[in-house]
């Protein structure tokens, strides 16, 4: 449906539900996420909050084209994967919150099914599905992923990934939705908080969203992630969490810990071996092997070279971004982000000319 047809289909209803989409740089999707928000909320009564992170692409003005709030990160510096959540999360009023990524479609359905399990179940926080990966590539990466740890069971989970339906009194008990600090794990870490004043989550048999993703070549994925502070994110989750009760659960739950940390203590290792009391040649043959030895392991494991470097580089990457993270300066995660307010539902062109419409940008191809 294009947006100058929008506003006549979807009227503004009672705040319900508050489905806020999360952005940055999302021009080739908005559309289709903000279109299957306004579907989702027609038949429940809810709002949709834009939370857009200072895009610098035309997020913000093909979102305008629709009878939602839209909201921007003041000082673009702060932008980070935590910030987002909360900053929609600021300017939400629903009973509900569901959390939607830009690069995300809404399926029908879920969200009716998911409120009225959550209004039978009064002690469970948040509610998800399962998320249907359309890019080939990163089917591939979660098919990857699955080999290594189970995928999401119906029932109750640990945490919710990709999104999902929330309690707000949940959210008030544990005092804000997302860690404006965290470059990631801000899902997780929402979930340790949830779960340990003794909420639930749950995940249903069903699909949650279709997911569009990004096509970045593994490499440059990676040194991407390196250079925007995400590696940093379980540092940072790690610094939040020190001294709370939480933090027994993050060292419980997260596999990845265990490996980073042992990917420090090989590199402590690796470079004490020039210091050795041992002959020169002697050092050197240590060090070879201290060098090699971790790759061939990781060789004989994956049957390939190339994974085989790709695990070594991302492991010590990742372990070097543990330590950045535990470093970085912390800014209250309750205090107030600053934002300005860029449109209001009743401000769309749509709702209030009714030749606006032929003003409006013209809504993008889908690349999908």
């Amino acid at each position: 449906m294009r947006p100058d047809n929008f506003s006549a289909a979807f009227p503004p209803l009672p705040r319900g539900v508050s489905v806020v989409i999360k952005a940055f740089n999302e021009e080739k999707s908005i559309c289709a996420a903000i279109e299957s928000a306004l579907r989702a909320v027609a038949n429940v009564g809810g709002e949709v909050v834009l939370a857009d992170c200072a895009s610098t692409d035309r997020t913000v003005e093909w979102a305008q084209a629709y009878p939602i709030r839209i909201v921007q990160l003041s000082h673009p510096e702060e932008g980070r994967c935590g910030i987002g959540p909360q900053l929609g999360f600021q300017h939400s009023s629903g009973e509900f919150i569901y959390l939607l990524d830009g690069d995300m479609e809404m399926l029908d359905g879920f969200l009716a099914l998911a409120l009225d399990f959550m209004k039978a179940y009064p002690a469970v926080a948040g509610v998800g599905g399962h998320r249907v990966e359309v890019n080939p590539a990163r089917r591939q990466a979660s098919a990857r992923q699955k080999q290594a740890q189970q995928p999401l069971q119906p029932g109750n989970v640990e945490w919710l990934d990709g999104g999902g339906l929330y309690r707000r009194s949940a959210i008030e008990a544990v005092g804000y939705l997302s860690d404006r600090n965290l470059h990631s794990y801000e899902e997780f870490d929402l979930a340790v908080r949830l779960r340990s004043l003794g909420w639930e989550l749950c995940c249903l048999p069903v699909n949650m969203v279709r997911h569009f993703g990004h096509e970045t070549p593994p490499y440059a994925l990676l040194l991407q992630r390196w250079h925007t502070g995400c590696l940093c994110g379980l540092g940072e989750l790690l610094q939040a969490s020190a001294g709370q009760a939480r933090l027994r659960l993050v060292r419980q739950e997260l596999r990845e810990l265990q490996i980073y940390l042992g990917a420090l203590g090989w590199w402590v290792v690796l470079l004490s071996t020039p210091f050795w009391p041992l002959p020169p040649t002697l050092r050197l043959a240590c060090f070879s092997l201290l060098l090699a030895g971790p790759l061939l392991v990781m060789r004989w494991r994956q049957h390939s070279w190339n994974q085989a470097v790709y695990s070594m580089m991302s492991g010590s990457l990742n372990a070097a971004g543990l330590v950045r993270g535990l470093l970085q300066p912390r800014q209250s995660a309750t205090q107030a982000i600053a934002s300005q307010i860029l449109r209001e539902p009743m401000d769309s062109p749509l709702l209030r000319s009714t030749t606006a419409s032929r003003h409006s940008p013209a809504k993008p191809h889908k690349r999908y």
